[in-house]
C-alpha cells in the first residue's frame, strides 16, 4: 500500500508553486546555523521588498517541477545549502536582492568543534578586562595575556585558528568576550533565477560605490574627449560653443578687428599705454585732462602703499604692546614675591 501524502505538505507544495510561477526573481537563501530569535528580526526588517517561504527541499523540487521548470537550475541553486528558504521579490532585481540579504549577516560566537571561516586573529594590545582570573582563563586556550597598569593586556598578535580548522572547548566563549565572533550567521543568498537565467550568489556581489566612482570616471573621460575631437551632441555643444566663442574673440583682439566686443578692450590697453608714457614726460608737457589722470593713477598707488605700510605699522605696535604686558606683569609678579 502506498502511503498518501499528508494533506499540508499538498498545500505547502501548491503555496510553493505560486509563488514559484509568480512575476519577478526567484531564489534560494541558507538559513542553516540562524537562532530563531535572529531569524525574527531579520525577516521582519525583509517583509516590504519581497516574501520569504521556509520548506524542505523535496517540497521546493515537487513544486519547482509542477511549475514546469528546470531542475537543473534548481540543482545549481540547493548546491551546498543546508536549510533552504525560497524568496521571492518583484520589486528588486538580482543585485538589489543580494545587497538587501547581505545586510542581514552578523557574527556570532563560535560552538565547541564548529570550523573557522577565516583565520582568526587576536590583535596585540590592552582589552577592557580588569586584572583577575581572565588572564589565566586566555593562556589556558592559547592566548598570551598579562597585566600591565592595572588592565589586562594581549602580549602579542597571535592566529589562534587558521581557516577551516575546529574551533575546541572554551575558545569561542573566549574570543566573544574579546568581541571575536568569528561564525558568520544571516540570511545567506545562493543564487537567484532571474528571467530564465540562473545567478550564482558571487556574481551578485558588486561594490556599488566602486562602481559608480568607474562610470562617474569614464563619463569625464568620454566628455573630455568628445569636446577635444570636436565631437557634436546636445552634452557637448554648450561647452564646445563656449570654447570657440571664447578661441574667436582672442583672435579677433589679436588680429585688432574692431566691434562692439572687442572695442572697450582696445581702448583700455590704448589708455594704459598712454598713461605709462605719460608718466615719463615732464609736467609741462601734460594737459590738464591727463595731468589729472596721472595724479589720480598715482593717488591710488599711495594709498595702497600707506594702507600696507599702515597695517604693518599696526602689526609691529601690537607686539610691542604684548612684549610691555608681559614686562609688566612679570614686574608685578616679582614685586608681590618681596612684599
Amino acid at each position: 500500500m502506498i502511503p498518501k501524502a499528508a494533506q499540508w505538505k499538498k498545500d505547502r507544495v501548491g503555496q510553493l508553486e505560486e509563488i514559484i510561477k509568480s512575476e519577478g526573481i526567484i531564489g534560494i537563501v541558507d538559513i542553516s546555523g540562524v537562532p530563531a530569535t535572529n531569524m525574527l528580526d531579520m525577516r521582519a526588517n525583509l517583509r516590504d521588498g519581497m516574501t520569504a517561504t521556509m520548506a524542505k527541499k523535496t517540497l521546493i523540487r515537487r513544486a519547482w517541477e509542477n511549475a514546469g521548470l528546470d531542475s537543473n537550475h534548481l540543482d545549481t541553486l540547493l548546491d551546498g545549502v543546508v536549510q533552504p528558504m525560497l524568496v521571492h521579490s518583484d520589486k528588486y532585481n538580482a543585485f538589489q536582492l543580494y545587497a538587501e540579504l547581505d545586510k542581514t549577516r552578523q557574527g556570532r560566537a563560535a560552538k565547541d568543534g564548529e570550523i573557522a571561516p577565516a583565520d582568526i586573529v587576536v590583535e596585540e594590545g590592552e582589552t577592557e578586562f580588569a586584572p583577575g582570573p581572565i588572564v589565566g582563563e586566555l593562556g589556558a586556550v592559547g592566548i598570551p595575556a598579562k597585566i600591565d597598569k592595572g588592565k589586562v593586556v594581549i602580549q602579542k598578535t597571535v592566529t589562534i585558528v587558521e581557516a577551516g580548522s575546529p574551533i575546541e572547548g572554551e575558545l569561542g566563549m573566549m574570543l566573544s568576550k574579546l568581541g571575536i565572533n568569528p561564525i558568520e550567521i544571516g540570511l545567506i543568498l545562493s543564487g537567484v533565477i532571474e528571467e530564465g537565467t540562473v545567478l550564482p550568489a558571487d556574481s551578485l556581489n558588486l561594490d556599488l560605490d566602486g562602481l559608480r566612482n568607474d562610470i562617474i570616471t569614464a563619463m569625464s573621460g568620454a566628455f573630455n574627449l568628445a569636446c577635444n575631437v570636436s565631437w557634436f551632441a546636445s552634452e557637448t555643444m554648450p561647452t564646445l560653443l563656449s570654447k570657440a566663442s571664447s578661441e574667436a574673440f582672442n583672435v579677433a583682439v589679436e588680429a585688432g578687428i574692431s566691434n562692439e566686443k572687442t572695442i572697450p578692450v582696445f581702448i583700455s590697453r590704448a589708455q594704459g599705454r598712454a598713461l605709462a608714457l605719460a608718466g615719463h614726460l615732464d609736467s609741462s608737457a601734460l594737459d590738464d585732462e591727463l595731468a589729472g589722470m596721472l595724479g589720480a593713477a598715482a593717488a591710488s598707488a599711495v594709498v595702497v602703499a600707506e594702507t600696507s605700510s599702515e597695517e604693518a605699522a599696526e602689526a609691529a605696535e601690537e607686539t610691542t604692546e604684548e612684549v610691555e604686558e608681559e614686562e609688566e606683569g612679570g614686574f608685578g609678579g616679582l614685586g608681590d614675591l618681596f612684599g
